[in-house]
């Protein structure tokens, strides 16, 4: 009698090691398969193989126990339902696709260039008012991957003063076109691109305004081509070498969520879907394009900056909206990714002299420490502090923003004071 009851509890925890074990092969095969080809029903029956085996495998060994009639054939009716329940639940979770609504349409002054470099480009042009001046301005947006809606109102005031203005959607972003390999978001592939705007437009040397991650790109821009460079402005840069922080303590816009906002960001971020994907990403980004593809993610990552927008402004401003350009997911991941392995470009910039202005935000979820690594790494920058405005300055404070840039581009006295203290000023929310 004993041995019989011991038969029969081995025997049903051989049956719960055969689920248990197979739903852990079950995304082992998946992320295996994957690593080696991109094709979504290929890894899924990787995934789908690799669970069925394992079940009939060990679920043999148990029915053998349980001394069951035929227990071959038992293992395989196990393995195969098992098989068809997992199927399900992952077809209404993890392969159900998120909205794909359609995008924004092109407005009447986007235009679209192919640039030798493979990036297909959407960009603005607003002509300049009277005798152009010798330098275009190129706007770079922030994210990566928010693309601005054309060029800004501080754009077309320059444009007013005789600048030529450009605005355009980095690859990967708003108008411009994808990639099928995310991988090749690459800050290198985004320096690039620039360039090639600039000899697109017919320029010897541009003006750049950088906003967030635009900052950056500036700023590895000026490392690669100083030359080609009259001036630049960095409003709320991003990091200039990930090296110099190992602690990764930067700063971050998810740090100044409050609690009910961070929820609803992390259920946003982590359903099934979402969850596959980033895990896909990690073997072979080629896989997670294929299953999740660029307008689906977009939206997803649509919907978790517009709830984590008011963390880049200032306490009690105007609520910003998003543009209503497409955002860009893919090109934000690999392109951060990237960066943080790059070497360390300041070697490099502490030799260019170009004028570049910094503007730093009295709220900005920045560390002070990455704004002032620019001050102190460009010798012929001037920093100015802005008060109550937050990572986007030119939406707190637009009037500073634009008389601070007209000034600066225009040879005259800067409205706001230089910053020259190596310490945080008085009252910055992110020392």
């Amino acid at each position: 009698m004993a041995r019989t009851v011991l038969r029969r509890v081995g025997g049903a925890l051989l049956l719960l090691l055969a689920l248990v074990l197979g739903l852990v092969a079950a995304p082992a095969g998946l992320l295996c398969t994957a690593a080696l080809t991109p094709v979504v029903p290929l890894f899924v029956l990787g995934g789908l193989v690799a669970l069925s085996g394992v079940v009939y495998a060990v679920a043999w060994g148990a029915f053998a126990v349980l001394r069951t009639n035929r227990p071959r054939r038992a293992a395989l009716i196990a393995a195969v339902a098992t098989t068809c329940v997992v199927s399900v639940l992952a077809g209404v979770t993890v392969f159900r696709p998120m909205p794909r609504p359609a995008g924004a349409a092109a407005g009447p002054d986007v235009r679209y260039r192919d640039l030798p470099t493979g990036s297909r480009i959407a960009y603005s042009h607003v002509a300049a008012v009277g005798t152009p001046r010798p330098d275009p301005v190129v706007f770079l947006h922030g994210g990566p991957g928010t693309a601005n809606d054309g060029v800004s109102d501080a754009g077309k005031a320059l444009a007013a003063d005789g600048f030529e203005v450009y605005a355009y959607d980095q690859i990967g972003s708003g108008r411009s076109g994808r990639l099928d390999d995310p991988s090749g978001y690459t800050v290198a592939r985004h320096v690039a691109d620039l360039d090639a705007l600039r000899v697109a437009i017919g320029a010897e040397r541009i003006i750049v305004v950088g906003q967030s991650w635009g900052g950056a790109l500036a700023a590895h821009y000026l490392a690669a081509h100083p030359d080609h460079v009259a001036k630049a402005v960095l409003s709320s840069p991003g990091v200039l070498w990930y090296g110099a922080f190992p602690d990764d303590k930067t700063g971050d816009l998810w740090d100044r969520l409050p609690a009910s906002t961070k929820q609803h960001v992390d259920e946003l971020a982590s359903t099934p879907r979402m969850v596959a994907m980033a895990l896909l990403q990690q073997v072979n980004p080629k896989a997670a394009h294929a299953l999740v593809g660029d307008r689906e993610v977009d939206t997803r990552f649509r919907e978790i900056l517009g709830a984590s927008l008011p963390a880049a402004q200032c306490p009690g401003r105007p609520a910003a909206h998003l543009p209503d350009n497409r955002t860009g997911f893919y090109v934000n991941q690999f392109t951060i990714d990237d960066a943080e392995h790059l070497p360390d470009p300041r070697p490099r910039l502490r030799d260019v002299h170009v004028p570049t202005l910094i503007m730093r935000g009295q709220c900005d979820y920045k560390k002070w420490a990455v704004t002032y690594d620019y001050r102190k790494t460009l010798p012929a920058s001037t920093l100015v502090y802005v008060p109550d405005a937050g990572h986007a300055i030119a939406i707190d404070q637009p009037e500073l923003y634009l008389a601070n840039l007209r000034a600066y581009l225009l040879d005259r006295p800067l409205p706001l004071p230089a910053y020259t203290g190596t310490t945080p000023p008085p009252g910055t929310m992110a020392p």
